[in-house]
């Protein structure tokens, strides 16, 4: 059961937030690409790649939250929310063809092993380590919502991925078995990879306005069909406006047309507090009408 949105009086402090950690970790990312890229280490750079899927999961969520904020304009009359889903497609895509670059070099490095800086590679993912650890600190006692929680789990992926370039630096250290960096790559690719394709496959329900997961469509219009004054509902469809808005129209079946107005604020309230569905649109209809238009 979801619960209603309400607009929190920390607003711009949380997309500050978002627009420090994504800066940072910016810029680490340019750093551990460039270090990676002088010492040979394929795990740094591919680690460098996912963080800078981070960055773009920060500033998407700091988009949508600033987006969702729009007035609605008669040219764009739902505002301009949806844009967050586009934005997403967008990095989704060219996180593939990142994905896609990492593993061609990983396959050339096995058949190819180049020599690697142990020492540095360890030392880079260690303060990426730190930095990712910062950034959920920032993360975790920021006003969340839905977009920031799915850019904090994009940064502890890449906590992990860091944590795996620390082991390859070791293992190079200790053995100089150095296959063992576009290995750990691969390794990164496929966390990279998973997180990517649950992206695109949410991103692209809500473009095709499926209904938002997490809410179920049979179940909220049993509920709104077991209201007082409600027969029947019909023509239910739920989509999104934005990730964390959503519209709801229907039309529902009453006995009594001059209860229209207690019941549409019974069933507008009980959509608000269970499901934090606040657009809605109902047609009232009776049993009568309903009869004359299966006849059509």
């Amino acid at each position: 059961m979801r619960h209603p949105n309400h607009q929190q009086p920390h607003l711009h402090n949380s997309q500050h937030r978002l627009y420090f950690a994504a800066g940072i970790t910016l810029i680490y990312a340019a750093i551990e690409a460039s270090v990676g890229w002088w010492a040979n280490s394929l795990a740094l750079l591919s680690d460098a790649g996912h963080m800078l899927t981070d960055t773009s999961a920060l500033l998407i969520a700091s988009l949508g939250a600033w987006l969702a904020q729009r007035r609605p304009t008669p040219r764009h009359s739902y505002g301009l929310g949806r844009a967050e889903f586009l934005a997403a497609l967008i990095n989704g895509l060219l996180i593939l063809i990142m994905v896609s670059i990492v593993i061609i070099n990983a396959i050339e490095r096995l058949q190819q092993p180049l020599p690697v800086q142990g020492e540095v590679v360890s030392t880079v993912a260690f303060i990426g380590l730190a930095l990712n650890v910062l950034v959920l600190y920032l993360l975790g006692h920021s006003e969340t919502d839905l977009n920031q929680r799915a850019a904090a789990l994009h940064v502890l992926s890449d906590l992990l991925a860091s944590i795996v370039a620390i082991l390859s630096g070791l293992v190079i250290i200790f053995t100089g078995w150095t296959v063992i960096d576009p290995l750990l790559s691969l390794l990164i690719v496929a966390f990279i990879l998973y997180s990517t394709l649950r992206l695109l496959r949410e991103v692209l329900h809500g473009l095709m306005e499926g209904v938002p997961l997490g809410l179920s469509l049979t179940a909220i219009g049993t509920e709104m069909a077991a209201r007082p004054g409600v027969l029947s509902v019909h023509d239910l469809h739920i989509w999104s406006l934005t990730s964390q808005r959503f519209a709801l129209s229907a039309h529902v079946v009453l006995l009594d047309l001059n209860q229209w107005d207690d019941i549409l604020d019974d069933l507008r309230h009980m959509l608000l507090q269970h499901y934090g569905i606040d657009h809605v649109t109902l047609q009232p209809e009776t049993p009568a009408r309903v009869v004359r238009s299966e006849d059509c």
